[in-house]
């Protein structure tokens, strides 16, 4: 699954893209650094946003809860609710690996027409992980999962706990662009 992604946004191309949703960006003390970042991997500090105030908060936490075997980056969505601790990830690539043997095939998958895509994770105290569903038929031919990427239009119901989560399902056709890049 997932374990590997790029935020390359700046912070104004993000204040542009939430505008546009009639959703206000903030987040605590100065404007943060948005470096672009092509490779994200678990345990690595990541941008996401989390609902505050009938907006959107950006802050910076580290890729993958605790866990036994080490960090829990893919909690599986399926026929589960969320109620509380929702986040969402701002992305805009992430890879796949295909293959029996190292070097496996990598895969870099971008939004199709959009800038970046809106990823459903899971905040628990101060850490994230990415929600996994089906995969789509963009995905399909390289796992058997994949990330939970939200329509546009279902940002604010889901960074809003006070409503109920959105519904969430694989990616319609068209929604990535895939490129081989190993």
């Amino acid at each position: 699954m997932c374990n590997e992604y790029a935020q390359e946004r700046s912070l104004d191309e993000l204040l542009k893209e939430f505008a546009q949703l009639d959703l206000s960006l903030a987040w605590d003390g100065g404007a943060p650094n948005m470096e672009p970042r092509p490779s994200i991997r678990p345990t690595d500090p990541s941008f996401i946003v989390t609902g505050r105030d009938g907006g959107a908060h950006l802050q910076q936490m580290r890729w993958g809860f605790p866990g036994p075997r080490g960090p829990i980056i893919n909690f599986r969505s399926d026929d589960r609710s969320f109620a509380k601790g929702r986040c969402l990830v701002p992305i805009d690539a992430f890879f796949e690996f295909t293959g029996p043997k190292a070097p496996k095939s990598k895969w870099r998958f971008t939004p199709a027409g959009q800038p970046f895509l809106g990823v459903a994770g899971l905040i628990r105290d101060d850490r994230f992980t990415l929600l996994t569903c089906p995969p789509g038929p963009d995905i399909a031919p390289y796992h058997d999962r994949q990330i939970v990427i939200l329509p546009r239009e279902h940002w604010a119901q889901w960074l809003d706990t006070t409503q109920p989560a959105p519904p969430i399902r694989p990616a319609p056709a068209g929604t990535l662009e895939v490129v081989q890049i190993r």
